[in-house]
Formats: C-alpha cells, sequence, structure tokens
C-alpha cells in the first residue's frame, strides 16, 4: 500500500491511499487500552509510592495524560523493556504547575483532569488543538461547579464552553449526587475524581451503563467505591479523603483499536487473523456482539482475566454480513466503534440502521456527518439522520473507492482509520487527507496493517 501523492497545499498533512491486497493473515497485538492507560497514569499519581504499568499506550493522547502529571507534581519514566515506573505525590498532594496543561487532542485527559484538580487547592489552564479546541467542556463544568469548582473558559458555538479554559479548584470542594443527564464515562469519572479528595461521600447516578474502568481501577488502588443497582439504575458512591496505594498493572490491548482489524478481517475475502490480549470489558465490547449479530466469525481463545478486567485473543475470518438494526441501548459499550461498524456494514448484505448517536456529534469530529460524507464519496448509499446513519451494503461486493478528492478526516484518528479499512476492501482504494491523527491512539496502525495486507 505505497503513500498517495499529495494532493493536498500544506506540507505537514500526510495523506495516504490505503488500497487492496491480500487477505489479512497471521497474529498480531494491539496497542494496550487508551482509557486504562490514562487511569494508571493518573491514579499512578494520586497514590503514595511507585507503581508500575507494562502495556501501557504510548500515543499522544496518553503521553499528554503524563506531561500533565508531571506538571503538577509526579515522578514519572519509562525503562527500556517498556515498563513505566509512577512515583505518586497522595491524593491532596498535586502541586500547582507552572505552565498550562497542553492536552492536544485528548477530550479524556482534559475531562478527567479538571475532575482530579477540581477538588484540590491550585489552579491550571487547559489548551488543546484546534480539534479539542471545538468541543465542549459544559457537561463536565456543571457538576463540578456544583462541587464549589470555578471555570473560565472559551465561549464555543450555541454557548457552549470550550478551551482553552481555567479552572480553580476548591479545597474542600462540596460532595454532590448528581445523575448523569447523558450517557457519559468522562463525565462520571471526572466527578468520581473530584470526590477522591472531597470530605464525605460523591454519588453518581447512571441511568445507562457506562464503561466502568474507573470503577475497577479505583477500587483496585484502594478506594473506598462501591457500585449499587437501584430501580434499573447505578448507582455510584466513593468516599472523599481516600489513601490510594501503588499497584502493579498491566494494560490489555485496546478493544476500540482492535476493532479496525477486526472489521478489516470480516471484510477482506480469505481473511484469517489473529488479535492477542484483547480486552473484553462488557461495557467496552458491544462491536463484538454486533459483528456477531451481522454474521462475523469472531472467536475467543484462552479467555482469561488481568488486572480484573476480562481478556481474550480473538481470532476473526473474512464472514458473509448482513445488515441489521442496531440497538441503541449498546451504543454506550462501543460509541467510539461507530465509524468503523459504518464500513462493516458497507459491505454487508442489505441495510443497517443505526440511532441513538447524538454522542458521536461532538467527538473529535461530527462524525455522523464526518463519515456520512466520506462513505457517500466512496460509493456507498448512506442516510443521515439526526441521531444514525442508515448504511445500504454492497452485500459483499468491492465498494467503488475514490478516485477524486481525498477523504477528510477532520483531525480525527477514528476516522482516518475506518477509510483506511474501507480502502482494503474497494476497487479504487481510499485516499486519506491526513493520517498524523493516527498516532493521538496507535502510532503504529499503519506498520501492523502494512505488515498483513500483502
Amino acid at each position: 500500500m505505497p503513500a498517495a501523492e499529495s494532493l493536498l497545499h500544506d506540507p505537514a498533512m500526510r495523506p495516504r491511499r490505503f488500497v487492496a491486497g491480500g487477505p489479512l493473515r497471521g497474529t498480531i497485538k494491539v496497542p494496550g487500552d487508551k482509557s486504562i492507560s490514562h487511569r494508571a497514569v493518573m491514579f499512578g499519581a494520586l497514590a503514595v509510592g511507585e507503581t508500575r504499568v507494562t502495556g501501557l499506550l504510548e500515543g499522544e493522547d496518553v503521553m499528554a495524560t503524563a506531561d500533565a502529571m508531571r506538571a503538577m507534581g509526579a515522578t514519572i519514566r519509562r525503562d527500556d523493556n517498556g515498563t513505566w515506573y509512577i512515583n505518586g505525590v497522595g491524593v491532596g498532594g498535586l502541586l500547582q504547575p507552572d505552565r498550562a496543561l497542553e492536552m492536544g487532542n485528548s477530550g479524556t485527559s482534559t475531562r478527567l483532569l479538571m475532575g482530579l484538580i477540581a477538588s484540590h487547592g491550585i489552579t491550571a489552564t487547559f489548551t488543546g488543538d484546534a480539534s479539542l479546541s471545538k468541543r465542549p467542556m459544559g457537561r463536565v463544568i456543571d457538576p463540578l461547579a456544583q462541587m464549589g469548582t470555578a471555570f473560565t473558559a472559551t465561549p464555543g458555538p450555541n454557548g457552549s464552553q470550550t478551551l482553552p479554559l481555567m479552572i480553580r479548584g476548591a479545597a474542600p470542594a462540596v460532595p454532590i449526587t448528581y445523575r448523569l443527564p447523558v450517557a457519559s464515562a468522562q463525565v462520571k469519572s471526572a466527578i468520581l475524581l473530584a470526590g477522591l479528595n472531597t470530605p464525605g461521600v460523591t454519588t453518581v447516578i447512571e441511568p445507562i451503563p457506562t464503561r466502568d474502568h474507573s470503577e475497577r481501577m479505583l477500587t483496585g488502588f484502594g478506594a473506598d467505591l462501591t457500585v449499587e443497582e437501584q430501580d434499573g439504575e447505578r448507582v455510584i458512591r466513593i468516599r472523599g479523603e481516600a489513601e490510594l496505594k501503588p499497584q502493579t498493572i498491566e494494560v490489555p490491548g485496546d478493544p476500540s483499536s482492535a476493532a479496525f482489524f477486526i472489521v478489516a478481517a470480516l471484510i477482506v475475502p480469505g481473511s484469517d487473523l489473529v488479535i492477542e490480549n484483547v480486552g473484553l470489558n462488557p461495557t467496552r465490547a458491544g462491536l463484538v456482539e454486533v459483528l456477531r449479530a451481522m454474521g462475523g466469525r469472531i472467536e475467543e481463545i484462552n479467555p482469561r482475566i488481568v488486572g480484573g478486567e476480562p481478556v481474550a485473543d480473538l481470532r476473526v475470518c473474512h464472514s458473509p454480513l448482513h445488515g441489521i438494526t442496531v440497538d441503541p441501548a449498546v451504543a454506550p459499550s462501543m460509541i467510539d466503534e461507530f465509524p468503523v461498524l459504518f464500513v462493516a456494514a458497507a459491505l454487508a448484505e442489505g441495510r443497517t440502521v443505526t440511532a441513538g448517536l447524538d454522542e458521536l456529534r461532538v467527538k473529535e469530529s461530527d462524525r455522523l456527518a464526518v463519515m456520512a460524507t466520506a462513505l457517500s464519496s466512496i460509493g456507498v448509499a448512506v442516510e443521515e439522520r439526526e441521531d444514525g446513519l442508515v448504511i445500504h451494503g454492497s452485500g459483499g461486493a468491492r465498494l467503488p473507492g475514490g478516485t477524486g478528492t481525498a477523504v477528510a478526516t477532520h483531525l480525527d484518528h477514528r476516522i482516518a482509520m475506518s477509510m483506511a479499512v474501507a480502502g482494503l476492501a474497494s476497487d479504487a482504494g481510499v485516499e486519506v487527507d491526513d493520517t498524523r491523527p493516527i498516532a493521538t491512539s496507535f502510532p503504529n496502525f499503519e506498520a501492523l496493517l502494512d505488515g498483513l495486507a500483502q
């Protein structure tokens, strides 16, 4: 898959055309789970003593989290074997940063760190790249402000609050009970992290369950945290002024990164691929179940528990797929995987209908609009609705591909990787306008793909 010649004038952009090759065969490992990596760094930086982490995702987003924790007093280093050592400052011990916290493209870093700082008596300024600076922060600001934290944000479109943003933590903060108005693991986690240094009990009520890495890992670090089911809702309580204990953490492979290779193996004829050490937390495994419902052959090998998280090796074989109506209730367990699911749907027999995906409009890009435009440009029949897409599949036939303008990725790593996968099942290939954003979550994506698709 040779890189395309640039059709763009910005010399910093890295366009590339992804084209069909042979079947995907062999065994690969994907990078460590991004959500778990962020939390391992943050919680290790709040523990007293040395936390050791293996398998940490070394993408730009997680490195932004590490840099921020260093700026607030933690010592973080990596040895030559890839093990990370984090010496923390203790809950309540964060230091005043002497510079703005640069978040790059990482919404997770920004929102979770806002929660951490919210109950510490320090002031910090958050900055980010052009994409992150457009993303709304109000859903995190609202509950943290109820705890006593003060914010000065940049006004955005439609009354939104965006970066650059200054936060002045409350010491002491006030515990709250907060029912999430939308399903968001980032908002939930931000409140729980603020609760770590808040006297009393902070409570979050989830009408719809979201990924639970924060609850699992905080419990592992020794936080006094409970989860109960009440009237069909999850009620999470954390007792503040916690003392976290250092841990040894093995980060499983990121299911959101594995998703691109799962779909690629399903849609490229002759493929038989094993993806090792994939995290299968039930709050993250929605894509696997949806693809199985579409006819995908995905086998779990050697299922096991690693660091409190369910893990397995996945064997994925090329499969004829058929369209389905995706239950909106599954959306929180695969919210980041919908762009590549849309690609799988484009190769399926019949129609795939998705709904309840309003959250995708406020990700790194408006992923519904961007994917609808991108897929249409390579010959896929797509209907864009307010909260989802309807995709009419090719029945397994290769997609026409793109022969004109490169697909606009809008600085969104998941758009770039999803359209790269689409190129593997196209006649003319698919050119994406910029592969640089891929490094935020999956630095070796292209190298892995090149090694398989010969």
